[in-house]
């Protein structure tokens, strides 16, 4: 199957006083159409980041970004605004994400207007209805202003904003982060379910491991802006190759008495300074398993079955 979403070799670096820093190194992953990417790690390793320089909010430094095979990388703005329709992104924020001046429904036209889709005001109107239905918002609330709304609909707008343009990309940056447990559910089966309406493919960016695990097909696991375990959703949780991706999850809290003595791996020692870092292992200073090879520079190698890891321990073993 051709991926719809492919990066290789993906960098973005940002100029600072004390030197260049490397939000997302070397990131090679895929995405194919109607599957979701999760995206797991630690505050600051790059995660948001690599998902805006895949939408081109933010311009990479080196590498490719290719949709549907071809490198948009080399798209002028003309051809780049095109693409826009197929490629959408939910943000983190339900309220910030939303301009308060606006109506429910106007937020919703307004990628239409940029992109003039709509013929006239009743079809715009009517595709604007249909969206809102679509994610769960009743007509009534088109002329409802986002400070109006909670948390879980405010979240439905950015979602029906998203899907106005018809897109089969999306990335979704930790869109249930701010909201209830309940309304975490709700918002997470509609994303499936649309998902299964409309062969959408997902990049979809958290913290929380359990939520991942439920709408994943694949996750990539990041730490200090490189991808260091990549794997299918079930083969990760069952076999971690990686020891941070071991420490993430053994702090997954359970109720589960029959394993409340598992073995749990604990951090210890200093995060790596992403500026201007040193060629070895990122997560060395962290790491109880180091040893002189780690000094080398790391490369993601295929350990079998599809599961990719950052480590020479993993190669070794």
């Amino acid at each position: 199957m051709a991926a719809l979403i492919e990066t290789k070799n993906l960098k973005k670096y940002f100029d600072t006083p004390r030197g260049l820093l490397h939000a997302v190194d070397d990131v090679s992953i895929q995405i194919n159409e109607g599957e979701t990417l999760g995206v797991v790690g630690e505050s600051g390793c790059g995660k948001s980041t690599l998902g805006r320089t895949i939408l081109r909010l933010l311009e990479a430094t080196d590498g490719e970004i290719c949709y549907r095979g071809e490198n948009i990388l080399s798209y002028d703005k003309r051809r780049m605004k095109a693409i826009r329709n197929h490629m959408q992104m939910i943000f983190q924020d339900p309220f910030t994400s939303l301009n308060p001046r606006l109506s429910v429904g106007d937020i919703i036209a307004d990628p239409m207007r940029v992109m003039k889709t709509g013929h006239n005001k009743q079809e715009m109107r009517r595709k604007i209805y249909e969206t809102m239905e679509l994610c769960g918002l009743p007509e009534r609330y088109y002329n409802t202003y986002p400070h109006e709304l909670d948390g879980g609909r405010r979240q439905r707008v950015g979602l029906a904003r998203a899907l106005a343009l018809n897109p089969d990309f999306i990335v979704c940056d930790e869109p249930v982060s701010a909201l209830d447990v309940s309304i975490q559910a709700q918002i997470l089966n509609l994303l499936m379910d649309l998902q299964e309406q409309r062969k959408l493919a997902y990049m979809f960016i958290t913290h929380d491991l359990c939520v991942v695990r439920h709408i994943s097909n694949y996750i990539a696991v990041m730490y200090l802006g490189q991808v260091v375990e990549y794997a299918p959703k079930n083969e990760l949780f069952t076999h971690q190759l990686h020891p941070y991706t071991k420490a993430l999850l053994s702090a997954i809290p359970t109720t589960d008495i029959s394993r409340r003595n598992r073995e749990r791996h604990l951090l210890e020692g200093e995060v790596g300074n992403p500026i201007n870092p040193e060629p070895g292992c990122r997560f060395a200073s962290r790491c109880k398993y180091v040893c002189e090879k780690c000094k080398e520079p790391q490369e993601l190698k295929d350990c079998g079955g599809g599961h990719y890891v950052r480590c020479v321990l993993a190669h070794n073993s």
